[in-house]
Parts: C-alpha cells; sequence; structure tokens
C-alpha cells in the first residue's frame, strides 16, 4: 500500500530543498559575476549569504537540514532521495559548488584588492 501522506511530504521537502538549493547556486553564481562588474560590496554580500549556509551545514555535520526531515518519510537513501537534483550532482554537490564558492572568493579578493583607484 502507498502511503500518500508520507509521499506528498516527502515531494514538499524535495520542492523546498530544492529551491533554497537554487537560490545557494545563484547566489554562488552571481560572487564572479558581480565581481567582475566591480560591484565588490554585492559580491561580498552573497559571499555573507553563502558563508552562513556553510556554518549551517558545518553545524549539522556537512549535512543539509532538511536530509533527516526528509528521511522520516521514505527509506530511500540515495545521495539525491532529498532534493531534485541528478545523483551523480547530489554525490558531488559539496565539491562542485564549495569549489566553484571557493574560486569566486579568491577572484573577488584579488581583483578588489589590485583595483586602479
Amino acid at each position: 500500500m502507498v502511503d500518500t501522506a508520507n509521499q506528498n511530504a516527502l515531494l514538499t521537502v524535495k520542492v523546498v530543498h530544492t529551491v533554497v538549493w537554487v537560490f545557494f547556486v545563484v547566489c554562488i553564481a552571481a560572487i564572479p559575476v558581480m565581481t567582475w562588474r566591480g560591484r565588490y560590496a554585492h559580491a561580498t554580500w552573497f559571499v555573507g549569504i553563502v558563508l552562513a549556509e556553510v556554518l549551517v551545514l558545518a553545524l549539522n555535520r556537512w549535512s543539509c537540514p532538511l536530509t533527516p526531515v526528509a528521511a522520516r518519510f521514505t527509506r530511500d537513501r540515495r545521495a539525491n532521495f532529498d532534493i531534485f537534483l541528478p545523483e551523480w550532482l547530489a554525490r558531488h554537490n559539496k565539491e562542485v559548488f564549495g569549489g566553484l564558492y571557493v574560486l569566486g572568493v579568491v577572484y573577488l579578493v584579488f581583483k578588489w584588492t589590485t583595483q586602479q583607484s
């Protein structure tokens, strides 16, 4: 028998998790774009927003706080059981976007410190 309440709850968590993920990916992508445009203060705000998420992840043993919520509604434990991402991306999400975040921050620091007055 299919438990529709659990399916609906899992679907809700997956949608929320995916929306939050997209928000942070946009923030990470905005760092080099704002830096390239010379909008260092804007880029710094994006760095701070993502840093807050990094702290949340660190406090949760490098796991999204939504993962255990989703786990209550399914036995599935594939890397993407709690989010609408391809499994390979869900599995390597922190490495891929963590690397892009660090590169964006390095670019920001370099450009900001070497700008012509």
